[in-house]
């Protein structure tokens, strides 16, 4: 097929390659404005258009996609479908029913749950089992229009949004080449999606990421694994800002029923304990301000802690 592709971050990369090693002619690809980025604030190109401008391919970018001088680029190139796959930009019905296949958009959730920005991540922080990709005709509403195909992930039990986001664009970009193949052949019965049972996956920002120690344990390791890598779920340390990035859930140390949400309970030379308001979390992979990653022993050799301090004040 003769390809318009949209989309910005990593997620997109894989399905752009996949699309051309499966033969598709792709001849643009429509991304957001480069961004300043780092302490020197200098411009870096979106993933896609470093992928784009490696193979080749004609790289768009324009501020604002429903202006007409937009709508009136992308006709001209009579493309035969549209994939869209976080581009970051609503889409208005003049380009939706632009080519003779529409708009294909590769979302990642088994819609119609976690319809949004961040289904990813909110798999992770609300404890799914599973979770996956979706083919879907782009209708004018978010993340509402005809499902095509699906493929599901089991979740592991350490699953993180890193590692979730990474298999998840394996898999999208392996649905997306199946799709635009069943819709050629004409062997894809669109499916309408009902009302969708969890809430819009809002996006993240980094205060989403301040523990509450007095939620219980296991909310609290949900949201450090689903908000691992970014924004990352932190608390506060000596008035600096601890971030937790990997943590289990145990049972209170014996002893310490009268302890307080973000109390440290038990220290050992590998770990800590922390009490939260429903059992205790072990920590056991940190970062503070100035230092790489490192595991909770490294950390205790250079800042010793003291059981009966807390953390989360300042």
């Amino acid at each position: 097929m003769k390809v318009i592709f949209m989309g910005t971050p990593d997620f997109s990369v894989g399905t752009l390659e996949a699309l051309l090693e499966a033969g598709h002619e792709v001849v643009l690809a429509v991304t957001q404005p480069d961004k300043p980025k780092g302490r020197g604030k200098e411009m870096q190109f979106p993933p896609v258009k470093e992928t784009a401008l490696r193979h080749g391919i004609e790289v768009y970018q324009p501020r604002r996609i429903r202006e007409k001088e937009c709508i009136e680029k992308l006709a001209a190139y009579q493309a035969d479908i549209m994939v869209v796959i976080a581009f970051g930009q609503i889409l208005p019905k003049a380009i939706l029913e632009m080519t003779p296949y529409g708009c294909v958009n590769v979302h990642a959730s088994l819609l119609p749950k976690y319809r949004g920005a961040a289904p990813i991540q909110w798999a992770v922080i609300n404890g799914e089992k599973e979770s996956g990709v979706t083919t879907m005709q782009m209708d004018e509403g978010l993340d509402t229009g005809d499902m095509l195909l699906k493929t599901t992930i089991v979740l592991d039990e350490k699953e993180t949004g890193g590692s979730l986001h990474d298999k998840l664009s394996d898999a999208g970009a392996k649905l997306c080449v199946e799709t635009l193949k069943r819709l050629e052949e004409g062997s894809i019965q669109p499916e309408k999606q009902g009302e969708s049972p969890t809430e819009y996956a809002r996006m993240l920002n980094k205060a989403m990421g301040a523990i509450d120690w007095n939620q219980d344990a296991v909310s609290i390791e949900r949201l450090i694994r689903g908000l691992n890598p970014w924004p990352s779920a932190y608390t506060t340390w000596d008035n600096k800002t601890m971030k937790i990035w990997d943590a289990d859930v145990t049972e209170d140390v014996p002893g310490t029923e009268d302890a307080g949400p973000g109390e440290i309970t038990a220290v050992s030379k590998k770990d800590f304990t922390i009490k939260t308001g429903e059992k205790s979390l072990v920590i056991r992979e940190l970062q503070i301000p100035g230092k790489k990653r490192m595991d909770a022993g490294a950390f205790l050799r250079g800042y010793p802690l003291e059981t009966g301090m807390s953390l989360g004040e300042n």
